[in-house]
């Protein structure tokens, strides 16, 4: 068979992310903050780019007057661009670029006097006990490597064998400075695990050799789950007299680092307001922060010949590239911006009813019903509603929190996951702390509400909301 060369025509289709989509892309999963910080980074790398003062009018220059009459001249002439007609596709965005449409919050800020450059941690309280009580250099190396070792709750993290294996200190003088460590405010501080952390703390208060001390020390499991009739039968004493030695250990304090590592606040910047008007909710775009953007009037005169200006085919080459680059950017915010609009105003379509009566009345929703409802497609619903947050009247939620599940109720009607665990929540609040509902309890409650669910379907969403069962839940009086 011989071999030949051959030329045909194939027509096919390819979906091709052009530089452009794939900027617009990477803009939407941006919060507010990510997306001021990106436009002040393309403001430092694009010179065609400049920012206005917030408090400057947005009126025509000087300078755009002359661009705009330069324009209309060339326009007459033919276009002196050897590119497509931009000033067609991005004529809204020559003169004053992308802004804000709200006017900027001048914020005040907190005084110098109220701001620490650092907090105390726990591990900074333990070195300053082991400094001001230790001499000798052996105990104290051996004490700073368990204080780095020891966690948030101020337990140790690391073995005997482990910390020694750090240095050349042997397992006996490991175990001394343990337990010198272990006598340093908070007490309990540097326990191997609960059960050690409760007695330190017991044997400080005096406990030692007592009752109290066996409890923990023999009979943990039991009294983790509250069963105070075993405890009484095991220990050969009265109900009364362990309710007694149950209260002691219940003013103990099973995390004793906690306290010297406070976990900081974390401030939410809303990036859609839903606010209440005479002809129902709107959604507004919390654009504070944002930069003021336009396209430079100085630079775009250099891509036109005729302004009787001598500038070289490589710096032409050069300013295009960055208008074509600025350009893009701003029509990428500006779709940007649309779009978490559109998707704001379908979820107050969905949600009508939370936001007038609370969470109760929440509905369920997915991603493929605002996807239809705005004609996009479900990906970009999902980077839209990613790590950014909505201001409503019922409070500040994350976007993603109003797309749940349902479960269909014995009315016809769909009830929404989070309105389900709200329920359960409500009923065990309300429960009798001496007789606690279960799981099948609660069931049984919830299906004469009309709500058929599983008794594990239950357990699954009260460990989702981090209740313990009905026997740890038990209190003996």
């Amino acid at each position: 068979m011989a071999l030949s060369q051959k030329l045909s025509a194939r027509l096919s289709q390819k979906l091709i992310l052009t530089p452009s989509l794939q900027q617009a892309i990477k803009l939407l999963p941006m919060t507010t903050v990510e997306l001021s910080e990106l436009l002040t980074q393309e403001m430092v790398e694009n010179p065609l780019l400049e920012e206005l003062a917030d408090d400057t009018p947005v009126q025509e220059t000087p300078q755009e007057a002359e661009a705009e009459a330069a324009e209309k001249k060339a326009e007459e002439k033919g276009d002196t661009w050897d590119d497509a007609d931009y000033e067609y596709f991005f004529g809204e965005y020559l003169d004053d670029g992308y802004r804000p449409k709200q006017a900027v919050e001048v914020r005040e800020l907190p005084p110098i006097e109220n701001t620490l450059s650092s907090k105390g941690s726990l591990a900074d309280h333990l070195m300053w006990q082991l400094d001001l009580q230790t001499t000798d250099e052996t105990t104290r190396d051996i004490g700073e490597a368990i204080v780095g070792n020891v966690d948030d709750d101020g337990y140790l993290a690391a073995s005997i064998d482990e910390i020694a294996a750090l240095g050349p200190w042997p397992v006996a003088a490991v175990e001394r400075a343990l337990t010198y460590v272990q006598s340093f405010d908070p007490i309990g501080v540097a326990a191997r695990d609960p059960q050690e952390c409760l007695l330190l703390q017991l044997r400080a208060h005096g406990f030692g050799g007592s009752a109290v001390e066996t409890l923990v020390q023999e009979h943990l499991p039991l009294l983790q789950n509250h069963r105070v009739p075993e405890l009484a039968k095991v220990m050969g004493l009265t109900q009364e007299e362990i309710k007694a030695h149950l209260e002691v250990i219940r003013h103990l304090d099973p995390k004793p680092g906690a306290r010297y590592t406070p976990a900081d606040s974390q401030y939410v910047i809303p990036d859609v307001y839903i606010i209440k008007t005479e002809e129902g909710y709107r959604a507004v775009l919390n654009e504070d922060g944002l930069p003021l953007l336009r396209i430079s009037p100085v630079y775009r005169r250099l891509l036109d010949k005729d302004k009787g200006t001598e500038t070289s085919d490589e710096t032409r080459a050069y300013v295009k590239d960055k208008f074509r680059s600025a350009l893009w950017l701003l029509k990428s915010v500006d779709q940007r911006q649309k779009t978490i609009i559109k998707v704001a105003t379908s979820i107050i379509t969905f949600q009508r009813e939370f936001l007038d009566l609370g969470i109760e009345h929440l509905r369920p929703l997915v991603l493929r019903d605002v996807a239809n409802d705005i004609g996009m497609h479900e990906s970009t619903v999902s980077r839209v509603v990613n790590n950014k947050y909505m201001h409503t009247p019922q409070g500040v939620y994350e976007m993603k929190f109003f797309f749940h599940s349902g479960i269909s109720s014995s009315y016809g009607e769909n009830v929404s996951s989070v309105t389900i665990k709200q329920r359960i929540r409500k009923i065990i609040e309300a429960e009798d702390p001496k007789r606690p509902l279960s799981d099948s309890k609660i069931m049984q409650m919830l299906q004469r509400e009309g709500l058929v669910l599983a008794r594990r379907t239950i357990a699954k969403y009260r460990e989702e909301l981090k209740i313990p069962t009905s026997s740890q839940r038990k209190v003996f009086v």
